[in-house]
């Protein structure tokens, strides 16, 4: 049977959005053994779709080569569970190129990751995003974060723009956010799907929800699957005490310790994933390891986050 429609299949998720992080070797090369581990673990924990090589991935930090292996990897491992989608980025020709390979690869998406190093106006950012949406048959989902920031008028232009499927968000700008779901709701009315990306989504995800973004990506998933999921259900049926009693115990004193160092979006998940016992190695420069104590901070956490479950039961 053939599956359906990427769209289709994130509107409900059944559990949480993987963005696995890419392992490397002590040489700092590559590991996909590792990697394939990684993805396969997530899945089998529940993970709803899996979104390889991207911001906590460290796309930036792949080559063309090693992106699509992993990629090619995740696909191999997911095996058509779950769906596949894959970061493409930096100016519109790369962003093409990455595209192609993640469609080559055997992506089932793309998380179009902001353009490198300009503030482009709107007329750009549309015409980038329209460019790299018919490079392949592969549905795009924009990324709002860093140096785009698009208005309600573009992103209107966006969903009416054939491939592109969605919008995410990592600016935290509730505000503009509103308005950019009231304008594609009455004026390019459909399907448009809305995540929540910000690092840690899980802290805001109540307010997220609140105006109309159901969905969000979980980085915590990477390294303590049962916290994630626990979320992902209290969100789902309405199980205010719980989600309330992980904020507070557990997702805001990991946002707080996240915010300790820059980077720590992604080099402070890679030490949790090795802390549950997986060496996917540290993150490659410019990003920088979490200090010795910031990781033991983050093991008494996890600790406590997996303590919580059981005050729950």
């Amino acid at each position: 049977m053939t599956p359906a429609p990427l769209a289709a299949r994130l509107r409900v998720p059944t559990g949480p959005l993987f963005f696995p992080v890419t392992a490397y070797g002590l040489d700092g090369s590559l590991d996909l053994d590792t990697f394939r581990a990684h993805v396969r673990r997530g899945i089998e924990a529940g993970a709803a779709a899996v979104f390889a090589c991207c911001g906590t991935g460290e796309f930036h930090a792949l080559t063309p080569e090693e992106f699509e292996t992993c990629v090619r990897a995740a696909v191999d491992e997911t095996a058509g569970r779950v769906p596949v989608v894959a970061g493409a980025g930096y100016g519109t020709a790369l962003a093409v190129r990455y595209a192609r390979l993640a469609h080559a690869a055997g992506a089932d998406g793309l998380l179009a990751m902001p353009p490198y190093l300009v503030v482009a106006g709107q007329e750009g950012l549309l015409r980038h995003y329209r460019e790299v949406a018919a490079a392949t048959p592969l549905p795009v989902i924009v990324y709002q974060r860093d140096n785009v920031v698009l208005t309600p008028e573009t992103v209107v232009g966006l969903a009416r723009t054939d491939g592109i499927i969605g919008l995410k968000d990592g600016l935290g700008d509730l505000d503009l956010m509103q308005r950019i779901v009231s304008a594609v709701r009455t004026e390019a009315p459909g399907d448009f799907l809305y995540f929540n990306g910000l690092p840690t989504a899980e802290q805001t995800q109540l307010a997220y929800a609140a105006i109309g973004v159901p969905l969000y990506s979980s980085a915590v998933f990477c390294f303590a699957p049962e916290i994630a999921l626990a979320f992902h259900r209290a969100l789902a049926t309405g199980d205010e005490r719980t989600a309330h009693r992980l904020l507070d115990g557990f997702y805001r004193p990991f946002v707080e310790l996240r915010a300790q160092g820059r980077g720590y979006a992604v080099s402070l998940v890679k030490a949790g994933v090795r802390l549950r016992g997986l060496d996917v190695g540290e993150v490659r420069p410019p990003l920088h390891e979490p200090g010795e104590d910031h990781v033991k901070q983050l093991a008494q956490l996890i600790e406590r986050g997996y303590a919580l479950l059981e005050e729950g039961r």
